[in-house]
């Protein structure tokens, strides 16, 4: 009976190899073609369309003006679909047309314009689409729409007298000035596009204007198990993502489970890169829709609704992000409400998120996630963000963020808000000015470098808290401040007066605050009559970042940092970390083990009495490289 059984599951499987096929897409291809490598398709799309469960699609040199929406997903781990490039070569996708034959206008030196037919849009003009959604703060109005001149964005104007004779734009991505912009006019015929391109002229460069949504997004649900590797993702008209809305960027997974999104290059989104978010049917952009409730409310209405669509383990989330370099979009790198419950996000480069500064609002991060269950997101680098590098918003319970490297963000690195805990703090090193922002309980901050202040707020908003290891909600409750754990972290002071350095402010807190094992350097300060160990006050070991050409990136000292490794605490576990007073949960991973800090920020093993900060085997060196790429486990 045996070998029966044996000789069916040996057939099953090669039935399975059998059947599983590989699709080819060439620029050099037709839709007419069957996609073998001597008859690839043109399109990446007709090959999604015809891709099943264990099949590959391998895309060649070339660039695809396209919007991949697949109509199947994989069935399980091991019976995928993936989606890659061709060993060697470099697909892009693009959410944009090329647009030639500008005409120079009179009126104003480097002034063009274009006008485009509505048809060249198709069914989506995104020059007369408003950005648009929930928590989005501007006085003024912008559209999704944007143009590119050689891979850089321009700048929308608000008028055409104002590309006429524009004003210098200083922002964190031009500090110098810039003054190239464009204003778009629609009419029922035709999109007049204006452009000031200053000395430059566009028919002798690239210039690109954005057409689509989004590059890869299947419409329908559902669809898992799909791996997106090694593609070039750009300048997709991609609408704003409130955590109350479909979150669309220009990868984005649509309610689904267990993708991968691996080893790509994520440039010049409107608004985000990659969304790992919710589905529209259970609310989209309700704050601003129906303002019989406040935003708070409104939320609390969406996450059980999709509670009652399936948030669960089983149908959503538990997706890969790992090993992409994402720059140049103006809302988030990655985000993502409540689909990125149980996912991995590690090994990702994410800058320049919101430097073009013009409009704001409560949901843009580098890494900006909701319902953060279980999610463990590690060994990032994250640096020249408009507002916050990673920033996780409700429920982030179990959540896990271990061993990023932050630097040069603008308000924060770090923001914690409305979350009862667990969630683990770890090996993190933090150099922006401001390091902290959080208004949570049940915090475990270990072994981090915390170079820049703290600050606390006050939160009355009712906000849920799970069944362990669950998006099932267990309660509804205030945060009341505190609860938190502090060991092992190494605090440094700054220059800013205004600014709170260390511990000192949560003396107010109203549940208790654990702290041993810290060390306070250059002014930082411990919790008012609390032993926490060590304070060096005058010790300033002015640490900064450096940069090199080759994307390698440098911790530097003033002084040797093998001067800190005298400075010993205890280990950490979840018998130490105890058990959160609200949920009632203790400190686990996510497989229900207990929780056991037994590395170091480069995946050192810690010693029975480790060095505090992130980093366990202090060299006597003044420079040491903490970024050449994540090369982990991929």
């Amino acid at each position: 009976m045996k070998k029966v059984l044996c000789l069916i599951s040996i057939f099953c499987l090669c039935g399975n190899v059998l059947s599983a096929k590989e699709y080819h897409v060439s620029v050099k291809g037709s839709d007419a073609d069957n996609g073998d490598i001597s008859s690839p398709f043109k399109t990446i799309n007709r090959a999604a369309q015809q891709a099943l469960p264990g099949d590959t699609v391998t895309v060649h040199d070339g660039t695809y003006r396209e919007w991949v929406n697949p109509l199947s997903g994989g069935e399980r781990e091991g019976k995928r679909i993936l989606y890659r490039v061709a060993e060697g070569e470099k697909a892009e996708i693009k959410g944009s047309e090329l647009v030639t034959n500008w005409k120079k206008e009179k009126k104003a030196k480097g002034v063009w314009k274009v006008v485009l037919p509505n048809s060249f849009f198709g069914n989506y003009n995104p020059f007369n689409d408003r950005l648009y959604g929930d928590w989005l703060w501007s006085e003024r109005i912008h559209h999704t729409g944007d143009v590119y001149l050689n891979d850089v964005s321009l700048y929308e104007e608000f008028s055409l007298d104002k590309v006429f004779a524009p004003d210098t734009l200083r922002t964190i991505r031009d500090p110098q000035g810039c003054t190239n912009v464009w204003f778009a006019e629609v009419d029922a015929d035709n999109t007049t596009i204006y452009a000031n391109f200053g000395t430059v002229d566009p028919n002798k460069e690239t210039v690109e204007v954005s057409v689509r949504p989004t590059c890869f997004y299947p419409t329908r649900e559902g669809l898992d198990y799909i791996t997106i590797r090694g593609f070039h993702v750009s300048q997709a008209a991609t609408q704003w993502a409130a955590p109350t809305a479909e979150q669309v960027g220009m990868i984005a997974t649509h309610w689904c489970k267990g993708w991968i999104i691996e080893n790509n290059v994520i440039k010049n989104s409107r608004a985000n890169g990659i969304t790992l978010g919710k589905e529209r049917s259970s609310g989209h952009n309700l704050e601003c829709n129906d303002k019989r409730l406040d935003g708070t409310l409104h939320y609390v209405e969406v996450i059980f609704n999709t509670l009652r669509r399936g948030w669960s383990k089983d149908n959503v989330g538990s997706h890969i992000v790992r090993n992409n370099i994402i720059s140049d979009c103006e809302q988030t790198g990655i985000c993502g409400s409540m689909g990125a419950a149980f996912s991995e996000i590690y090994g990702n480069h994410i800058y320049n998120i919101l430097v073009k500064q013009q409009f704001g609002g409560a949901e843009m991060a580098g890494i900006k996630l909701h319902g953060a269950i279980d999610t463990y997101i590690h060994h990032n680098r994250i640096h020249k963000t408009g507002q916050y590098g990673i920033w996780l918003d409700w429920m982030a319970q179990g959540a896990r963020v271990s061993s990023n490297l932050l630097y040069n963000n603008l308000i924060q690195d770090l923001f914690f808000e409305v979350s009862h805990g667990p969630y683990v703090v770890d090996n993190n090193i933090s150099l922006s000015p401001r390091t902290i922002q959080e208004n949570t309980d049940g915090g475990a901050y270990l072994h981090n470098l915390f170079s820049g202040d703290i600050n606390r707020l006050d939160d009355q908003r009712y906000t849920p808290y799970h069944l362990n290891h669950s998006t099932e909600v267990k309660g509804i409750r205030t945060i009341t401040e505190g609860d938190h754990r502090f060991f092992n972290n190494i605090f440094i002071g700054g220059d800013n007066s205004k600014l709170k350095y260390g511990m000192i402010v949560f003396d107010v807190s109203q549940r208790p605050i654990y702290a041993e094992n810290n060390l306070f350097l250059n002014g930082s300060l411990p919790m008012t009559n609390k032993t926490q160990d060590w304070v060096e006050k005058t010790v300033n070991p002015k640490l900064r970042v450096e940069e090199t050409p080759e994307g390698e990136v440098y911790l530097v000292s003033d002084i040797s940092l093998q001067e800190l490794s005298s400075f010993k605490g205890k280990s950490i576990d979840a018998d130490r970390l105890g058990i959160t007073q609200l949920t009632g949960f203790p400190f686990e991973n996510p497989d229900g083990t207990p929780f056991k800090l037994e590395k170091d920020f480069f995946g050192n093993e810690r010693s029975a009495s480790p060095i505090v900060g992130p980093i366990e085997k202090l060299a006597s060196s003044k420079r040491i490289k903490v970024w050449s790429g994540y090369t982990g486990k991929n």
